[in-house]
């Protein structure tokens, strides 16, 4: 190494530090995201030889570490084994987080942790102490490989008999891997997704395995393997499990009901077809993208229904977005708590503190401007309907990857402003508000307090 490399080397160590951790968590995010663009833009990334254009590579490679799953160009027919590769990869990456792939890099290299990397790593994985941190990245990667293992001999064993050893064994990885990571990426080919495989028990019943248990949390996971009794569970596991089921079994209730004689949709399908496929839509539409029904059949009432499911989204500490699971049970027990005229916010016996109400609060509302603005920009820039598009934008902003048909008709524009709604979704709302703003030091002074008319 030379001198001038060296000091470059200083240069860029020297600026690292001075960045903030939520500063580190959104470069990381950037960087991974440009790089993954310019591999995909390589014509040997493409079937055709040929590169499909820079914006629609970092489109890919966006919804790729995102693990939203929104495409421009067809993943299966216009990307060649070396593009679908390098996309499974950054979908595992986005997955897992970068500070998780760098611990596992550090721990691979015999490197030690130090303080200011176990900070950054306590904001990626959303945690309140540094203790432990290490352990809980071990077993993230551990239960990572695990569940996708697993899921890609399930899914294997199945796709041999359809696709053949080689192809079979290839879709039974890529699939485990999107599938866990909530990507919606999939290489059936012809933007066809699982419709092929409406009724198939095995696809659908592994496939949404993967998506719940990817969307739950590791902290929530980890949790459940070392306590397994639900009254001894942290409050944060119980709510997130709780809130889990109920909105999975809405899901399922309401899917099934308002779709039951759509003949578009359920109407045509046998009894256990009609369970299964109402059953995937309520898993899939938090988070996931997959999808075994054609969206834009469903009645207008399932695609509302749709659009709160994904502003939801998945669980924190988790491979979906969203605002979380828990940040609506925390607003909506405030609501209740306001309504009820009590002094404080209160679930499974325990006060829910001041400062994660407001930060919940913060969140819904950013995630709302951001869904508001992007949706705004669109109704601008392109020429679909209104609920096309809120349904995009909220896709992108739950990083989800479902689509009424409209992300292949997207204008260059209107491709960058699902580019920036994907981004701030994976990183959230609040980290991506906190890296963009100013240290804030604690006020010395507090100003006197006063009422304002509110409702």
């Amino acid at each position: 190494m030379d001198f001038s490399e060296a000091v470059e080397i200083k240069i860029l160590h020297f600026g690292l530090r001075k960045l903030k951790p939520t500063q580190i968590l959104v470069f990381g995010f950037a960087a991974l995201i440009l790089v993954g663009g310019i591999l995909l833009n390589l014509p040997s990334a493409s079937k055709s030889g040929q590169s499909i254009g820079f914006l629609n590579a970092l489109f890919t490679s966006t919804s790729a570490v995102c693990v939203t799953g929104l495409v421009v160009v067809d993943t299966q027919t216009q990307f060649s084994t070396f593009g679908q590769i390098v996309i499974m990869c950054l979908i595992q990456m986005g997955g897992l987080g970068i500070m998780t792939m760098a611990t596992l890099i550090f721990l691979l290299l015999g490197k030690k942790i130090t303080l200011r990397e176990r900070i950054v790593m306590q904001e990626a994985l959303n945690q309140s102490t540094l203790s432990g941190l290490v352990k809980l990245t071990r077993h993230i990667l551990l239960t990572t490989f695990i569940f996708e293992g697993i899921g890609a001999i399930l899914l294997s064993i199945r796709f041999t008999q359809i696709y053949g050893i080689s192809k079979g064994i290839y879709y039974g990885v890529f699939h485990a891997v999107s599938a866990f990571n909530n990507a919606g990426f999939d290489l059936i080919g012809g933007f066809k997704n699982f419709t092929p495989f409406v009724e198939d028990p095995i696809i659908n019943g592994v496939i949404m395995g993967l998506i719940i248990f990817g969307g739950l949390g590791f902290t929530v996971i980890h949790d459940l393997l070392l306590k397994r009794n639900f009254k001894h569970l942290s409050l944060h596991s119980k709510v997130v499990i709780t809130m889990t089921l109920l909105l999975l079994v809405s899901g399922f209730i309401t899917f099934y009901c308002l779709e039951y004689s759509n003949l578009k949709t359920l109407g045509n399908l046998s009894p256990t077809g009609k369970i299964l496929a109402a059953a995937f839509q309520s898993v899939t539409a938090r988070t996931a993208g997959f999808n075994t029904l054609n969206l834009s059949d469903l009645t207008m009432p399932s695609k509302y229904f749709t659009i709160f499911l994904m502003f939801i989204g998945a669980s924190p500490a988790s491979t979906g977005g969203g605002i979380k699971t828990s940040t609506f049970a925390i607003i909506i027990m405030m609501i209740y708590t306001i309504l009820a005229s009590k002094e404080d916010v209160e679930i499974y016996q325990r006060r829910v503190p001041m400062d994660n109400i407001f930060k919940a609060v913060v969140i819904g509302v950013i995630a709302l401007l951001l869904v508001f603005t992007s949706s705004f920009l669109l109704t601008i820039t392109e020429k679909a309907d209104f609920l096309s598009i809120l349904f995009e934008t909220t896709s992108a902003f739950g990083t989800v990857g479902l689509t009424l048909g409209i992300t292949t008709e997207l204008t260059s524009i209107g491709k960058i402003i699902i580019i920036l709604t994907m981004f701030a979704g994976r990183v959230g709302p609040l980290t991506l508000a906190m890296a963009l703003g100013s240290r804030i030091n604690k006020a010395m002074i507090r100003f006197p307090e006063e009422r304002i008319l509110v409702g």
